[in-house]
């Protein structure tokens, strides 16, 4: 799972745009110990037990968390091993971001594979004066993110974050120039200011990027005006700071729980009062609270899939509405005629769609041993490419025909004799092209065990391609099956009663005709 995908499920699972840190700060502490009857204690001992309080009283109520690295240096070596009790802590759903401001060239990478791979850190905070280079190692693990500082609320530093004036400043052509280093998926923006106009100059620069506001608010209207001022214009795009006196109070839970509320009470009365001109809210993120206060699915039973149950469900809408399903009289690869026709090419010309399409696939992806990725072509593999790069997971692929000329492969991409391939196909109706696909990679050297594909089709449960792939020694696994879809659809009001029986009953038994045609690759 990338940390795009992470991020979003955190704040969609907890109706919340809070980050928090988890910084013992040895004047905040010595406090909150007292109060326990812990001053005695050493201040490891008291650090350990505040940051695992913390932790337990703000996991239900924010979307990310972001120790500060130089609170657990100053510690020296067991500083480092609190921070990983820290990893151990944080549940694996919710993004650990290290903030580190690090802006060292020399050091990037070493420090990269520390975070990433030994921590197991899902994001870090860079500073941005050396450049794209800075941030080349960490963006060279395409699962995390990095988030750079565009801002800082220091006094001190308005002489050069606002150099040269106003009408152009530093800070800004930072905001422009790191955002051609990654994709939003991967890069973040953190703005330290309590200044509206400055977050709100943010935001117009980079719209369609995740903000962390890093500075706190003194007094409610300027809450209003700082979410004003950074949402985006989905409502969403902003993480705002749990403020650090809270977290030595006796009461974190219940004050975190209120702040969760105030922020989004504001933001509802925020999207009821725009204009309907100013863009569409994205249930992806914040979808729709039910009236007991718990996350809804985004899709189900209503014209949105509301009360479905089916956590698949709005991706099964979003899906239909592009177009991915036809009824009408269509050729299959196979012969057979079915009178409805599952298209999923139009997926790869909406991003947002294709990307979820991608995590749906990498759920079933997650359990598996595999080398490499194996896409069936043609119409895999745009899938199994963006499954590669997605997963870090080197892409090869069996060639319809050989050309009689070049150099006459069989598989394209590089492999080793032995490598384990997962096969991944975007619809599985009779199973005539996996199979012939597989055949071409085992004749190669190549090994496969698994099959992973969007929608089973379904049938007969002695004839069903599954069933022919069991026999012939493979396991399938399928996101997605059309008694499924047809449920979700059905509920939702996109069938029609004929529609879903149709669906349900499968394709009739007849010869194909000339019109209406659409052979599926």
């Amino acid at each position: 799972m990338g940390f795009f995908v992470q991020l979003t499920d955190a704040i969609a699972a907890r109706q919340s745009l809070l980050v928090t840190g988890l910084d013992p700060n040895p004047e905040m502490l010595q406090a909150w110990a007292h109060r326990r009857g812990m001053g005695g204690r050493s201040f490891l001992s008291q650090a350990r037990h505040w940051i695992k309080a913390v932790v337990e009283a703000t996991a239900d109520h924010v979307c990310a968390y972001k120790p500060s690295l130089g609170f657990y240096q100053a510690l020296g070596p067991v500083g480092l091993e609190l921070l990983r009790e820290v990893r151990e802590l944080v549940p694996l759903d919710i993004p650990l971001i290290i903030d580190t401001k690090h802006g060292d060239l020399n050091s990037s990478s070493a420090l990269a594979h520390y975070l990433f791979r030994e921590l197991g850190a899902d994001g870090v905070t860079l500073s941005p004066l050396a450049g794209q280079d800075i941030a080349a190692p960490f963006l060279l693990y395409p699962d995390k993110a990095v988030v750079i500082t565009c801002h800082s609320s220091n006094a001190a530093a308005r002489v050069l974050q606002h150099h040269p004036d106003e009408s152009d400043p530093l800070y800004l052509r930072i905001v422009r120039e790191c955002q051609l280093w990654a994709t939003p998926d991967q890069l973040l923006l953190e703005v330290g200011t309590s200044d509206p106009a400055i977050l709100a100059r943010v935001r117009q620069e980079a719209p369609e990027r995740f903000l962390i506001l890093r500075s706190l608010w003194g007094e409610e209207d300027r809450l209003d005006a700082l979410l004003e001022a950074g949402l985006s214009p989905a409502a969403d795009g902003l993480l705002m700071p749990l403020p650090q006196n809270l977290l030595v109070e006796d009461d974190i839970a219940v004050r975190a729980a209120a702040l969760k509320q105030r922020i989004s009470e504001r933001r509802d009365r925020w999207l009821e009062g725009r204009a309907p001109d100013q863009g569409e809210t994205c249930s992806l993120w914040l979808p729709e609270r039910r009236p007991d206060g718990s996350a809804g699915t985004g899709a189900g039973a209503g014209a949105d899939g509301e009360g479905s149950g089916d956590p698949m469900a709005s991706l099964i809408l979003d899906l239909f509405d592009i177009g991915c399903l036809l009824f009408g009289d269509y050729v299959q690869a196979s012969g057979a005629v079915f009178n409805y026709y599952v298209d999923l090419r139009q997926i790869i010309s909406d991003p947002n769609l294709f990307h979820r399409v991608l995590h749906a696939y990498a759920g079933q992806l997650g359990e598996l041993v595999f080398d490499r990725i194996a896409g069936i072509p043609y119409g895999s593999l745009p899938t199994a490419t963006g499954l590669s790069l997605q997963l870090h997971k080197p892409l090869l692929y069996p060639r319809k025909e050989v050309k009689a000329h070049g150099a006459r492969r069989l598989i394209e991409g590089d492999f080793e004799e032995g490598d384990r391939v997962v096969v991944v196909d975007d619809i599985l109706i009779t199973g005539t092209s996996v199979l012939e696909g597989i055949a071409k990679l085992e004749s190669s050297g190549l090994e496969v065990e698994d099959v992973v594909v969007f929608i089973d089709h379904g049938g007969r449960a002695d004839t069903s391609a599954r069933q022919r792939l069991t026999r012939a020694g493979y396991r399938c696994h399928a996101v997605l099956d059309i008694a499924r879809i047809t449920a979700v659809l059905h509920a939702a009001g996109r069938l029609s009663d004929d529609q879903a029986a149709t669906l349900g009953h499968g394709p009739p038994a007849r010869t194909p005709g000339v019109e209406g045609i659409l052979a599926s690759s």
